[in-house]
């Protein structure tokens, strides 16, 4: 009889020790199957998958997709890890794997030869982990916010030909090199060296490098470190292998650029971490005019020495396109530079006025545009200057510009969106952001901002996914880990933050950022007493920075109400009155001033306060939740 045939997902588990169990402890052995069973349907439910049948103690699972099988595995993999913790018995220690095919479906059952890879996968995996093939991967890993590592081709039993596996990294695991080999589509560009004659041209060379970043970010096969995390290495002593391991790629692009006048020479090379041999080099002897064509080369060539195929719509937006003013050009590059810098007022608005020059030379430079659009937010979300609808009209005048004159500038979509979602706009502010995403991939900041909207919405998987694949993307920058550790201690999942507060230690040891984050950790283990003592050691090391209401916040939980009251009084007028919406409201309800609370909120909502984008998820606000009122809050943000 001949089956239906369709492309799925397909899942193998099996479980470590059983066979040894159930010939010592035959009941535990049942009970063993039974925990699992009562564990994971929950799991299969919640991600669309299907239970085909068991196989001794191992199940044979189907998905609709690549994507749901893998954040499934995950999912299983912490589910299993609770119920350990909290001393189930016997233990359960699970290996899967997970593969991408065709089967052929014969009633409930599912045969073919993507059926015999999975199996065959799923014993390469650690127990408590999970392996992947080539194919799986390749669907996933720009979707989902694990790191993956090459385990190199394998031959499988069965398998006429090699299958190429990955071990998918938890992200509970530690951060950092386990002392595998990174994957090669995992590319850093670093900081490109400037040779010109006159040093002041530096910003040139930097704002190459980011070009370069932008550009390769496009491209759908690889994952493309951020400008953030790279910027580090600029001038570094350290070598390929060790910046290799610290951003766990496998390819690195470097080279360097000379400036004399309107001539360019560029050099460019392509290495592999491992053997340290050059995949691809080159050098271009080239006028101004024609950098976006030297970029759209480099791309290209890096594609083809690292075997990515390149689909149309890649081809169609590497596409050198229109011919650039080259003094419009170079005042977007130093308005770039200055943007990057430092954000104070003083730079901010010296960007702002290069991004303005550089529109009035050449009014069709939408990179210009998205560069204005991004100072006047910063200029307000960050320092408060001019009044809330006057600058928000304004970036989102200059965005919508960027992306009429350029409909595939990611980063235009990508302000547009934190526009929208500032406006509480959430389904026109989603379509941005995944546009911004389809677009450029590898794009940190907007998977970063994204996953923090989808959080807003409450949208807690998907949020996660965004955001470990934000700090993925930038492991180098305190913000995204920042972010994540707060975010799994809003979803009240604050083991797994542990290696990313020890991973934020490494990056600024000794620092505010470190004590926040490992304020935020205690906090989240409820260890209110440590989570006070990190605060309160945060406002010495950085006492403009970092504010006191966290610590108005702790001494409530503490019983030390009346110390509450008098630091939050003390806070308002040393701040002038100006708390953050979240942080007023919080410490209003942790003393039971729940009028004063909500008070705050509605101001927050009504003045469009993004602060307030945790209300739905963060324990912190449990008990408003439970008044009536915190509804109507819900329904000024457009959540209700």
């Amino acid at each position: 009889m001949t089956g239906v045939r369709r492309l799925a997902a397909i899942m193998f588990t099996d479980l470590e020790g059983f066979t040894s169990l159930s010939h010592s402890d035959e009941p535990g052995a049942m009970r063993l199957l039974e925990a699992q069973e009562r564990l994971l349907a929950p799991v299969l439910a919640a991600f669309h998958g299907r239970r085909v049948k068991g196989i001794g103690d191992g199940l044979l699972l189907e998905f609709p997709n690549a994507r749901d099988a893998v954040e499934a595995a995950v999912e299983f993999q912490r589910t299993i890890r609770e119920y350990n913790k909290t001393g189930g018995q016997p233990p359960i220690r699970m290996r899967i794997g997970v593969h991408v095919g065709d089967v052929e479906a014969r009633g409930d059952d599912i045969l073919g030869d993507a059926v015999n890879i999975a199996a065959r996968i799923e014993p390469l995996s650690e127990v408590g982990g999970l392996c992947l093939s080539a194919q799986a991967y390749d669907q996933v890993h720009n979707t989902v916010g694990y790191l993956a590592e090459s385990l190199g081709p394998k031959v499988l039993k069965g398998v006429s030909e090699t299958v190429g596996v990955y071990r998918l990294v938890p992200p509970w695991s530690a951060a950092g090199s386990t002392g595998r080999v990174a994957d090669p589509t995992r590319l850093a560009v670093l900081p490109f060296a400037n040779i010109s004659p006159n040093p002041s041209d530096e910003y040139f060379a930097d704002g190459l490098t980011e070009e370069l970043i932008t550009v390769l970010s496009q491209l759908q096969g690889l994952q493309v470190i951020a400008r953030t995390s790279v910027v580090p290495y600029k001038g570094t002593s350290k070598s390929l292998q060790q910046i290799g391991s610290e951003l766990q790629v496998g390819s690195i692009l470097e080279g360097s650029v000379r400036k004399a006048g309107s001539r360019l020479r560029i050099t460019a090379q392509l290495i592999d971490v491992q053997s340290q041999a050059h995949r691809w080099a080159n050098s271009y002897d080239r006028d101004l005019d024609d950098i976006f064509a030297v970029q759209t080369d480099v791309a290209e060539r890096i594609a083809g020495a690292l075997r990515i195929t390149v689909d149309k719509p890649d081809i169609v937006r590497l596409e050198p396109g229109a011919a650039i003013h080259p003094e419009s050009y170079m005042a977007y590059l130093r308005g770039r530079a200055l943007l990057y810098a430092e954000p104070s007022p003083d730079k901010l608005s010296r960007a702002k006025e290069q991004f303005e020059l550089a529109v009035s030379l050449d009014p069709t430079n939408a990179r210009a545009y998205s560069g204005l659009a991004d100072a006047v937010i910063w200029q307000g979300w960050r320092h408060r200057l001019g009044r809330r609808p006057e600058w928000v009209a304004e970036a989102r005048a200059h965005a919508t510009r960027a992306t009429a004159l350029d409909p595939n500038l990611a980063e235009a979509h990508c302000s547009l969106a934190l526009l929208l979602w500032d406006d509480w706009e959430f389904g026109a502010s989603e379509r941005e952001f995944r546009l911004a995403i389809s677009l450029n991939p590898s794009y940190a900041v907007a998977h970063h901002h994204y996953g923090a909207m989808l959080l807003d919405a409450g949208r807690l998987s998907e949020a996660m996914s965004h955001i470990v694949l934000s700090y993925a993307l930038d492991p180098q920058d305190v913000t995204p880990a920042l972010y994540y550790v707060s975010a799994l201690g809003w979803i009240e999942r604050p083991d797994e933050a542990q290696p990313v507060v020890e991973h934020i230690g490494r990056l600024a040891p000794g620092s505010g950022a470190h004590q926040i984050a490992l304020a935020w950790w205690f906090y989240a283990k409820g260890d209110y007493p440590a989570s006070l003592q990190a605060v309160q050691r945060a406002n010495e090391l950085n006492p403009d920075d970092y504010d006191h209401v966290p610590s108005v916040w702790l001494l409530a939980l503490m019983g030390r109400t009346a110390e509450a009251r008098t630091l939050l009084n003390q806070e308002l007028v040393r701040k002038k009155g100006f708390i953050s919406s979240d942080g007023l409201a919080i410490a209003y309800g942790f003393l039971g001033d729940f009028d004063a609370a909500f008070q705050t909120l509605n101001l927050g909502a009504e003045e469009h306060d993004l602060a307030l984008q945790m209300i739905r998820v963060s324990p912190r606000f449990e008990s408003l939740r439970r008044d009536p009122r915190f509804d109507e809050v819900l329904r000024k943000m457009n959540l209700a």
